[in-house]
């Protein structure tokens, strides 16, 4: 069929449903009602089927069930369709006697895509199928443009709207005929209540930070940036929460986490989102072996409560999070990559190690930024089992302290599993002056072409002169979490409305 047939035969369905739509109105029916007495589930309704049926006079408890119809097949006097709420799906007996002749012809005016209200009386038919024989059908939204068709042949389905650009910019519809692809949600939904169950029950606090802030940090990215008329001045979408957290701590929280909508303005790939979901937390008196203790139980705690199991599958690879996690230093993984010690190396020689085994690097890149893309394209997408990377370059991290014995590191890690960086924690960094310089060598670094640098912060500065405790903080990202964990190779897939290219 050419594109033009396909308008073309479009226009006719949208023609032909509005007429229905003015015939319903023509006789008395209201097809967009204020509201439906539903009074269960589809799934709950199939559940408790044996002990619910009608007797054989027909007779029987009445149930009132609400969804889409997704198929419809009239034959005389009677008819059959189906119906799909958000939990299940079943079949509805429609009969002419039972309804009354003129619901019955309004009835024939219903199509595929409706929403319905229906309410009658379970039985099984001749063939076999728990199905509900209807006492009333009430339209609840007339579809005046048709969903696309799912169809199957055998065991194979041929699906209308299975392009993933098209799926990614209308969801609703996505979900609509793919009804498979709400569970990704809805284990996205129990994985951030994980974590908050996780942390309420260990003492932390819930709180929010602005999302619009007068100066960008706690992360190495650029901002978006907005205008702010009432103040009449240049403001920012958070890059991270971590410097407002962490004023918390300084303030006399101990534990605090939020979980929260981070922007960061680059690039689009099967990880990334410029818009993406964080949860950050941060312990008083705690370093980073302890938040790294904290993060296996965290992570197993997750898992558990999201997949009833700790065992984890991602594309054909299975790993178990209830053993213990992997911890390895961070340049030791380097050396098992490159065969060479690189800590401490001159910077041109890094370089072309680098380069040498093709790892793409740019002009602007100093030391930290080299040994993190070495590390990305080397090392991480051959990690496997749960891993925690530890002991970064002090050049790869400004807001960490230093390694309390090599100056030249931080007390930092970050966990993987099955190729995914799945959060950064450190040592908080909580000397004002050791980080004062930390926020001058990024400027060098801006100044020598680096857009993705943490600019100088004087009213942190000014909070940790005032005395913020030694401090274990956290940040895991929500998104590449629930990715991991539903299977799905495409951040896209777990983000209900993601940014795309027009």
């Amino acid at each position: 069929m050419t594109d033009q047939n396909e308008v073309h035969e479009l226009s006719e369905l949208l023609r032909l449903r509005r007429e229905k739509l003015a015939t319903l109105r023509s006789h008395g029916v209201n097809p967009y009602p204020y509201s439906f007495a539903k009074t269960i589930h589809i799934s709950e309704l199939l559940a408790q089927f044996d002990s619910i049926q009608e007797g054989e006079d027909h007779s029987g408890p009445e149930f009132a069930i609400a969804g889409r119809i997704v198929s419809v097949r009239i034959m005389g006097k009677a008819a059959f369709c189906h119906v799909r709420d958000e939990f299940g799906q079943m079949q509805v007996y429609v009969q002419r006697d039972r309804i009354g002749e003129a619901a019955f012809a309004l009835f024939k005016l219903f199509d595929i895509s409706d929403w319905v209200g229906i309410r009658g009386t379970a039985f099984v038919t001749k063939t076999g199928e728990q199905s509900l024989r209807a006492s009333e059908v009430v339209m609840l939204a007339k579809s005046v443009r048709p969903l696309p068709v799912v169809k199957q042949q055998g065991d194979e389905v041929f699906d209308a709207f299975s392009d993933k650009e098209s799926r990614y910019r209308q969801r609703y519809i996505d979900l609509a005929v793919n009804p498979e692809n709400r569970g990704i949600f809805r284990s996205r939904a129990k994985i951030i209540s994980a974590v908050r169950e996780f942390l309420d029950a260990r003492g932390y606090l819930e709180v929010e930070t602005p999302a619009l802030q007068p100066l960008y940090g706690g992360a190495l990215a650029r901002p978006f940036m907005t205008h702010y008329n009432a103040l009449d001045r240049t403001f920012y979408l958070r890059i991270a929460d971590e410097l407002y957290l962490k004023r918390l701590v300084v303030g006399g929280f101990e534990k605090v986490y939020e979980i929260c909508k981070d922007f960061r303005n680059e690039g689009m790939d099967r990880y990334h989102n410029p818009e993406f979901t964080m949860l950050e937390f941060y312990e008083a008196f705690a370093d980073f072996e302890m938040i790294m203790n904290l993060a296996e139980e965290l992570f197993r705690h997750v898992a558990q409560r999201a997949l009833g199991a700790t065992v984890v599958s991602y594309q054909g690879r299975t790993v178990d999070f209830g053993k213990p996690f992997r911890r390895v230093r961070f340049f030791d993984l380097l050396k098992e990559a490159t065969g060479k010690e690189l800590l401490g190396i001159p910077l041109p020689e890094l370089g072309e190690i680098a380069k040498a085994h093709d790892v793409e690097l740019t002009r602007e890149m100093g030391e930290g930024k080299i040994l993190d893309e070495m590390m990305k394209t080397l090392v991480r997408p051959k990690l496997v089992e749960p891993t925690f990377i530890y002991d970064y370059p002090l050049s790869l991290s400004p807001l960490a302290k230093k390694h309390r014995s090599d100056p030249r590191l931080v007390e930092r890690f970050q966990p993987c599993a099955l190729g995914f960086e799945l959060g950064n924690a450190v040592s908080e960094l909580n000397d004002p002056l050791d980080q004062r310089e930390r926020f001058e060598a990024q400027r060098k670094l801006k100044e020598a072409g680096d857009e993705e640098t943490q600019p100088i912060d004087e009213d942190f500065l000014s909070a940790l002169e005032y005395g913020m405790p030694p401090t274990g903080g956290m940040g895991i990202g929500i998104d590449r979490l629930t990715m991991l964990l539903t299977d799905q190779e495409s951040i896209r897939e777990v983000i209900l409305f993601p940014h795309l290219r027009s």
